[in-house]
């Protein structure tokens, strides 16, 4: 039999396997931009977050519709939306929050508190879902923990940086957590696309409410700017981002994904300064870097297995 045969599957393999990493590449640079593009609107945050969930709702919703015509997918039945409804919520919540919150402080702040959702995860799993995580990966948990407390102390003299603004930074995490776990029991037995049409609409319940109280009249019209954003956003995080991460699931190890993205505060930090010129105090760049390496060391110890207990001789 030729050689050629033999040597397809293995090139075939690692031709695929660079593609998922550029995939995942690719959206770790899609989703860091976005924190900056939001603040560079020059509108309320609560007011680019509806706005980019309705821009979502007509994607998602439009490829439902391509995909239903192929026979390939059916509309959400009742019981569907009733079961995505959680993660909808949340969704809407945590999107119209954090782009609130990224207009109130430093993309510094934002990204690496953000950074922290991991180390939640990991213990709400167990509990939640009785999972069996490696507890050993929260000891560089705590360096990830200490580096986020490193940056936050030494940006006080930003001027960007509010604690108003970091506040909601938190509550933007503990929501965005709370949607990841959602998501998880939702997402049984439903594709992405299916999931994806079901959320966007059900987080203009809260989207909506939310933007209505903080903005008001500054709904409607947009800026210039205030658009550019909203459409940025949309085709960046609502279609390339989750595409490329979908892509990048069939031939990346999920370890390897969240290693990868673990440099997405950093780069974050990187568009702050080039696009918004905002500046990192030297004090911060230490805890940065323990931030990234925690991180990465924290997601690729999580995603090994448990140590199984020693069992006692006889």
């Amino acid at each position: 039999m030729p050689t050629g045969v033999h040597e397809a599957t293995p090139r075939a393999a690692d031709r695929g396997r660079l593609l998922g990493l550029l995939a995942v590449g690719g959206a770790a640079l899609c989703f860091s931009i976005s924190s900056t593009i939001v603040k560079w609107g020059e509108t309320p945050g609560s007011v680019v977050a509806l706005w980019r969930m309705i821009g979502a709702i007509v994607v998602w919703w439009a490829v439902l519709g391509v995909q239903r015509r192929r026979r390939v997918i059916e509309l959400p039945t009742a019981a569907t939306w009733l079961r995505v409804l959680p993660s909808g919520l949340l969704f809407g919540f945590n999107i119209a929050v954090f782009f609130t919150a990224v207009t109130r402080t430093s993309i510094a702040h934002a990204e690496f508190i953000g950074a922290l959702t991991p180390l939640l995860l990991l213990p709400a799993g167990a509990v939640l879902f009785g999972e069996h995580p490696n507890w050993g990966a929260l000891r560089w948990g705590g360096i990830t923990l200490d580096g986020v407390v490193v940056v936050i102390a030494g940006g006080t003299d930003q001027g960007v940086a509010t604690l108003g603004g970091d506040l909601l930074v938190v509550v933007a995490v503990t929501s965005w957590t709370a949607y990841l776990l959602t998501s998880k029991h939702a997402r049984q037995g439903l594709g992405v696309v299916e999931f994806m049409a079901c959320v966007m609409p059900i987080g203009l319940l809260t989207s909506g409410p939310i933007a209505l109280v903080l903005a008001g009249d500054e709904i409607w019209p947009l800026s210039t700017r205030g658009w550019i954003a909203v459409v940025l956003l949309t085709l960046l995080t609502g279609i390339a981002a989750h595409g490329l991460i979908v892509f990048a699931q069939h031939s990346v190890p999920v370890a390897s994904i969240g290693v990868i993205q673990s440099g997405q505060p950093a780069l974050a930090v990187f568009w702050a300064w080039l696009i918004l010129g905002e500046t990192v105090q030297p004090v911060q760049i230490p805890g940065m870097v323990l931030v990234v390496v925690g991180l990465a060391l924290f997601t690729r110890a999580s995603g090994q297995a448990a140590p199984e207990p020693a069992s006692e001789e006889p």
